[in-house]
């Protein structure tokens, strides 16, 4: 690797001594290491240095590591909840949109195939982060399973310039739901209250506002506030579904597990299937969310692993159970596809407890959750952001890339995050078919960033032997190759079908849009790279040199 003397906020490169030589992994407190320690060692590994907040440094002595699994997984429960559990959806047309094209049954079954496509990225990104704590993700893998040395720069860079923009993007999306969602009960509790979209805006303002300041302000709570939060949903969750399941008229179980539908005209059922296959794609994204905080977590090859296969464990049984429960209790469904709140599932709420009071309660659950959600989303893409940064793989990094010192944070990252979420928010006043367009690129952005990385992962699984590489403490072994390709295949579909219209014949207003704005951010990505990229960006930069 070529190394450098100073680093990008102008720090001298510092030596390290590693023990991280050794191929296969060895637990820190059998060698009488701290687990601090090893989290230094396996960053220095990688030419890392500390600088994020490790842990709870006002207790120092607590055991934390149930905490920040429960953390963590709150963490990615929020970012998935307003796709998965309760509209499933991530856009407000999804719900429908699936409906439409696969119908009940197709709902079910495509959440199915989702979760368990899922649950193969899942054990490859766990492997991954397991192997490669760092919190750039995608990039950083993608640069050093190839060795940076080989690695092209560009290939590196366009993929960290893909997952910046998709987890902003995801920010985006969950502060306008929540917004909208509101917007949607303030029309059913006052029916003369017109909804304008600079409404909209207000209101993603002030989620976006209140996320800063728990992200700032309230950092030093924000594990406490998260696990008692993961715990509140859970129940929150089964205060939606019992009275629903109770109150909502029954469908019969052909409607729920046989009746499938063709509503877009495609030429097959099966083709419909897929095309609606899309609103649960939605259900899991940001299931990666975990590794981009890889460097403030203690013992983070452990607990990463750990804390993304639990939630996806925990999201998906909760995902599964509240779709069913919904898709048993539709009750009147074409007045739930035409409700003027814009949310089928806050008719179907009002009408399952025959209230409006009862309709907002519930809808209120789902609010609370996106608006955490929409924190969890700022912490990860602020240190996404961060990440790329440190790399000189941005405009402004030198400053982007700075730690403050005081509350080791990378405010820089966030204040942007936040800035460039605004900016998005102002979109929406002019038109909201164009936010949306842009908010639509999450699941082809996230699944394509996957994709960069498993790939290179599985060429070096195939070209490499197995006792030659490096591997973290969560591996597997000769399993790693089948649900390696398999998990590619799954990623390969996503994309492929996150790109089609919901209806065959195609209109200006029925266009999926996502197409043109993932082409425009990858030709962006390459114009900037040509501009400014090549002459400063060179990969991952050495901050320690291990002896």
């Amino acid at each position: 690797m070529a190394s450098e003397n100073m680093d990008i906020d102008g720090y001298p490169m510092k030596t390290l001594s590693s023990k991280t030589t050794e191929v296969q992994y060895q637990d820190p407190e059998s060698r009488g290491e701290s687990k601090t320690y090893r989290d230094e060692v396996e960053l220095a590994h990688f030419g890392k240095r500390q600088q994020l907040k490790v842990g709870h440094p006002h207790n120092p002595g607590r055991d934390q590591n149930l905490e920040t699994i429960s953390l963590m997984v709150s963490c990615e429960y929020r970012v998935q909840v307003a796709r998965t559990d309760f509209d499933v959806d991530g856009h407000p047309s999804a719900f429908a949109s699936g409906l439409n094209n696969g119908g009940a049954s197709g709902l079910l079954y495509g959440y199915l195939l989702a979760w368990a496509g899922t649950a193969l990225q899942v054990l490859i990104l766990a492997e991954l982060g397991s192997m490669i704590p760092l919190s750039g993700g995608h990039y950083n893998w993608y640069a050093t399973i190839r060795d940076v040395v080989q690695a092209p720069a560009h290939g590196s860079y366009l993929t960290g310039w893909i997952s910046v923009i998709a987890w902003q993007a995801a920010m985006a999306s969950g502060a306008f739901l929540a917004g909208t969602i509101i917007q949607g009960l303030l029309v059913l509790n006052y029916p003369s209250y017109e909804p304008q979209r600079w409404h909209g805006t207000l209101l993603f303002y002030a989620i976006a506002t209140f996320g800063l300041f728990v992200n700032t302000y309230l950092v030093r709570l924000l594990p406490r506030i998260e696990s008692s939060f993961l715990v509140i949903h859970i129940l929150g969750f089964f205060g939606i579904l019992i009275p629903l399941v109770y109150l909502a008229p029954h469908g019969t179980p052909k409607d729920v597990f046989a009746t499938f539908n063709n509503g877009g005209g495609w030429s097959s059922t099966g083709l419909s299937f897929f095309v609606g296959l899309t609103t649960s794609l939605y259900s899991f994204i940001g299931i990666d969310a975990a590794t981009h905080m890889a460097e403030e977590i203690e013992n983070a090859t452990t607990i990463i692993p750990h804390s993304m296969i639990a939630s996806l464990v925990v999201n998906g049984c909760l995902g599964l159970g509240m779709l069913i429960g919904i898709l048993f209790c539709l009750g009147d469904l074409d007045s739930a596809l035409v409700t003027p709140t814009g949310f089928p599932f806050i008719e179907i709420f009002t009408q399952a407890t025959y209230s409006k009071s009862g309709g907002t309660l519930m809808s209120s659950l789902i609010i609370a959750a996106i608006i955490f959600g929409v924190i969890g989303c700022l912490a990860t893409s602020s240190r996404m952001t961060w990440a790329f940064a440190r790399e000189r793989g941005l405009p402004g990094s030198a400053h982007l890339a700075r730690i403050d010192t005081r509350t080791a944070l990378p405010l820089w990252s966030i204040g942007l995050t936040v800035t460039v979420n605004l900016m998005l928010a102002l979109i929406n006043i002019g038109s909201s078919t164009a936010f949306n367009a842009f908010t639509s690129l999450v699941v082809a952005s996230f699944h394509s960033s996957f994709l960069v990385s498993a790939s290179v992962l599985l060429h070096k699984r195939l070209t490499t032997p197995a006792a030659a590489m490096r591997w973290g403490p969560f591996r597997l072994g000769r399993l790693g190759i089948p649900i390696n390709a398999l998990a590619i295949a799954y990623g390969l579909v996503a994309v492929f079908f996150s790109f089609w219209p919901p209806s065959a014949v195609v209109t200006a207003v029925t266009m999926n849009w996502s197409i043109a704005v993932y082409g425009g951010v990858l030709l962006f990505s390459i114009f900037f790279w040509f501009l400014h990229g090549r002459k400063v960006y060179t990969g991952p930069v050495i901050e320690v040199h291990t002896e």
